[in-house]
């Protein structure tokens, strides 16, 4: 009987397909921590993994585990090499979240453009004049630039171009004629591009790089500009950010992900009102979670079967099966 360890909470969709499956046997574990499930994982034959980390050292406690399946797509947190090292797929969740992570996309960006956040506490003290600022810009008409170009940037950029906004793109892995076919602008050179949008919108993995957008490409940015994250914290230098807000360079910036979450008390950003915050939540719908739970539950099961399919394997030469 293989035994499944779920380290971070699971949507009952992926409980029940558990509970229906013969010849296995599983454990939950709510707490999203590598403390949380550490214990459990010499037992396991499989890992279902949140977004908690999973360290080398962890992998080394694990004699029988055969299969990491991640809830969602991203893998920053994971020690690939050290799993390559031993042959465990990695696995991710297909096409599952773009709806729901491009929606809320489109949410940060209206709700700091409209001063959404702000203005419902001001209504709420009683600041009914605030609305004579005319401190809130529309969407329409605006210029987008986009980082990244897949699966969330495409349907990210179809809500915009919706809104009648214009919309660029710079991603170095997809051809400009994708681009242009899907009525968007390729924006090969970006600091150029990031000079002339009125919003910009990162979709792009994490980089062991470091920041992606720094105080330098703050700089160039157009005055008054919003800034949008809800791929990963690392990609912006949050000091760098909060210092651009202050100053009045960027009109303003929405977050769904930062590069310690949750942030520690005292951050910056937390008092910055130019900010709009959410806590990782983007691709956390109810109908996502279910699609993430069910799916990183049958990557699991598909591997035990020996048909889990190549394309949801991060590192594909980890499979053998005959």
């Amino acid at each position: 009987m293989s035994h499944i360890l779920v380290a971070g909470k699971l949507h009952p969709a992926g409980v029940a397909l558990l509970e229906a499956t013969p010849g296995i046997s599983f454990k939950l574990i709510d707490e999203i921590s590598l403390e949380s499930y550490l214990p459990d994982l010499p037992a396991a034959d499989a890992l279902v993994l949140r977004t908690q980390p999973l360290t080398a050292e962890a992998i080394a406690t694990a004699p029988r585990l055969a299969i990491v399946s991640r809830h969602g797509v991203g893998y920053d947190a994971v020690d690939v090499k050290a799993l390559d090292a031993r042959r465990i797929p990695l696995s991710i969740v297909g096409d599952v979240n773009s709806r729901a992570v491009a929606e809320h996309t489109l949410m940060l960006m209206l709700a700091v453009a409209r001063r959404a956040a702000p203005h419902d506490q001001a209504v709420r003290q009683g600041v009914w004049n605030v609305r004579n600022r005319f401190e809130t810009v529309e969407l329409d008409g605006g210029r987008l630039l986009l980082l990244g170009f897949g699966r969330i940037g495409r349907r990210v950029a179809a809500l915009a171009q919706a809104f009648g906004m214009s919309v660029m793109a710079h991603d170095p892995f997809v051809a400009a004629d994708v681009m242009v076919q899907l009525g968007v602008e390729p924006a090969p050179d970006l600091l150029a591009a990031l000079g002339t949008a009125d919003y910009l919108s990162l979709h792009m993995p994490g980089s062991p790089k470091g920041a992606l957008i720094g105080a330098r490409e703050l700089a160039v940015m157009k005055p008054g500009a919003i800034l949008v994250n809800a791929a990963r914290g690392g990609l912006v230098d949050e000091a760098a950010l909060d210092s651009a807000l202050r100053s009045g360079k960027l009109r303003g910036a929405g977050l769904d992900v930062l590069e310690s979450e949750p942030p520690p008390a005292g951050h910056p950003l937390l008092s910055n009102d130019r900010v709009l915050l959410s806590p990782h939540s983007a691709g956390l719908t109810a109908e996502c979670a279910a699609r993430m739970a069910v799916s990183s539950v049958q990557n699991v099961l598909d591997h035990f079967a020996g048909k889990l399919s190549p394309a949801l394997v991060v590192n594909a030469n980890a499979i053998n099966y005959r």
